[in-house]
């Protein structure tokens, strides 16, 4: 006690010679998205002293200086590990790098996969099975506008809606969803008048539009003629048609997500898709129905025009100018782009356009829920000027951009050479900063085990997968269903009924929901989610008669009955010999 008091009382006394410390600062260090860690570090300046000046080196004094330093230590190590921990927060966390938001190997991905059934994966965030309260309504919301397009009678929603009350002030003071013409919140007028008549509709869903900041394709302009030129009816058809073998909620969710989950600016971009699959490209009635075989009988006529467009297109598909080919860690279906293979001057851009629609519709089919995106591995190999070609590019990025939204979890930009950079700079300012964020450089093999694992990279790609790419011909006879026009005439009947059923059990759902009543919700969502489930596997009944075989068909990678195998044994025997390039 007595020696505890002296040392207080001489670390205390003004007449104690102080403890003289150098001020030391640990800057804080910014870190990049692509910066590496850097570990802090302190230097003690020699500078420091710790005198004692006495002429006496007392036992008491020696143990004060040797606390003193030791709590001295403590402080500042204690500082740097802090600020280690708040930059650095775990050894074993992964550095921001392009792997970051890649998940584990999916090995459920391997082997045949039933898409009708939801892989054992994470729910990805907004996605069906997914959604927050608010995400949900603005779900309904986007399926009651929808609905206004296609001219269904929503009497009971507006009934529900407009549903007397004591007071007004009662009224303002429930916080029940309001599904009006433009959203919650506002006035029915304009909604109630739109169901009275298809002009109605036409005239109050027409004043709807994106602001001139955000509307980078001109979709305002042409949702507008879109609801001019297509009566309700074309346009209904068309959405069902469109659907496919997705969930018909996955498919506006998409839209929802692209448009920050503005309802108004997702109607207008996906009305304007309608259009563009419909009466610009005509994806279904065209691009899918005749495929790969309309190009060989073009490639056969005596028509100078016919036959350069089908042989184009061949050409693409011989060649393998772009593939799909297996799955990445996160089960999305790869498409490989070479790029070396391309020559501006070597076909139209009307045939490559079509090709690049037929390449993004072969992977729809491939998606395995709740895996909703591809990734895209453009091989840069042996790249030249004369390989580079604007017009394609811009075509690309509309289509994932403006038409096929929330549809790349990936782009792999591999092996670029230096010559590319000042283009890379052109074409980063065409793309959106969402759509920017999801491109990857990649410069060996081992960049490319970030996204896919070894064993399924191809050995073209310095990967040990034993693969390569060969186009296997048109069987004569893999279309004859499609000449079977009474058996698909039936199923397109079965298919528009179950459409109607979706859109009455949406209603329900919504009605449900407004009125707060939980039981009668999970009624309409399990009977909802059961009609939706019919309609998916009723789509591959309906597949063979309105969709030609593929190249994909042929190898068996897509199946039928929504059967796929990335690895198919056919797959692995056709495709393994080398392109004829």
């Amino acid at each position: 006690m007595h020696a505890c008091s002296s040392i207080r009382r001489r670390l205390l006394l003004p007449s104690a010679n102080s403890v003289h410390f150098r001020s030391y600062s640990l800057p804080l260090l910014p870190i990049g998205g692509a910066s590496k860690p850097c570990s802090a570090s302190v230097s003690l300046a020699r500078r420091s002293t710790f005198t004692v000046a006495s002429s006496r080196n007392s036992p008491l004094r020696k143990a004060s200086s040797f606390w003193t330093v030791t709590f001295a230590l403590a402080v500042i190590c204690g500082g740097v590990w802090l600020q280690d921990k708040r930059y650095h927060p775990k050894d074993d966390s992964p550095a921001p790098s392009t792997s970051q938001n890649i998940q584990p190997e999916q090995e459920p991905f391997l082997g045949v996969i039933d898409t009708l059934k939801t892989m054992p994966t994470n729910l990805p965030p907004g996605t069906v099975g997914n959604l927050t309260a608010e995400q949900e309504a603005k779900l309904q919301e986007f399926w009651v506008l929808l609905l206004k397009v296609f001219g269904v009678k929503l009497d009971a929603l507006e009934s529900a809606k407009e549903a007397p009350a004591s007071t007004p002030q009662e009224n303002k003071k429930e916080p029940k969803r309001r599904f009006g013409l433009f959203g919650r919140g506002k006035d029915s007028e304009d909604g109630a008048a739109s169901e009275k008549s298809a002009e109605g509709i036409t005239t109050n869903l027409a004043s709807i539009n994106i602001s001139d900041g955000d509307d980078k394709y001109g979709q305002s302009k042409e949702f507008q003629q879109t609801l001019v030129d297509m009566s309700p009816e074309e346009i209904r058809t068309t959405f069902w048609t469109m659907v496919k073998q997705d969930n018909p909620d996955s498919l506006l969710l998409r839209f929802l997500r692209a448009r920050k989950w503005d309802v108004k600016n997702a109607l207008v971009m996906f009305i304007s898709t309608i259009r563009w699959r419909l009466m610009d490209v005509k994806v279904d009635d065209d691009i899918m129905k005749n495929g790969e075989q309309h190009a060989l009988k073009q490639s056969q006529s005596t028509d100078p025009t016919e036959k350069k467009a089908g042989e184009d297109f061949l050409m693409q598909m011989r060649r393998g100018k772009s593939f799909l080919h297996g799955v990445d860690k996160s089960g999305r279906p790869i498409c490989v782009v070479r790029v070396r293979l391309h020559k501006a001057g070597d076909q139209s851009s009307e045939v490559l356009d079509r090709f690049t629609v037929y390449t993004i519709e072969s992977a729809r089919m491939m998606l395995a829920p709740p895996v909703e995106t591809a990734c895209i591995i453009f091989d840069m190999t042996d790249f030249s000027l004369a390989n580079m070609d604007y017009s394609p590019v811009k075509f690309m990025i509309k289509c994932f951009e403006a038409n096929y939204p929330e549809s790349l979890g990936a782009v792999l930009i591999h092996k670029a050479p230096w010559i590319f950079s000042g283009i890379w700079n052109i074409i980063k300012g065409w793309l959106d900063p969402v759509v920017a964020g999801k491109v990857h450089f990649t410069k060996n093999v081992k960049d490319l085990e970030e996204f896919i694992p070894r064993d399924r990279i191809m050995k073209e790609l310095e990967g040990d997968e034993n693969w390569e790419y060969k186009y296997v011909e048109c069987e004569p006879d893999e279309n004859k269903p499609m000449e079977d026009t009474a058996t698909r005439d039936q199923l397109l009947a079965e298919r528009r009924e179950l459409g109607k059923e979706i859109q009455d059990a949406t209603i329900s759902w919504i009605l449900a929901s407004s009125k707060g009543d939980k039981d009668a919700v999970a009624t309409a969502k399990d009977r909802r989610k059961d009609l939706i489930e019919r309609l998916r596997a009723q789509y591959w009944q309906l597949d063979p008669y309105v969709r030609a075989r593929s190249l994909y068909d042929r190898l068996n990678v897509i199946q039928g009955n929504g059967k796929i195998d990335f690895y198919s044994a056919e797959s692995m025997s056709k495709g393994n010999a080398a392109s004829s390039q």
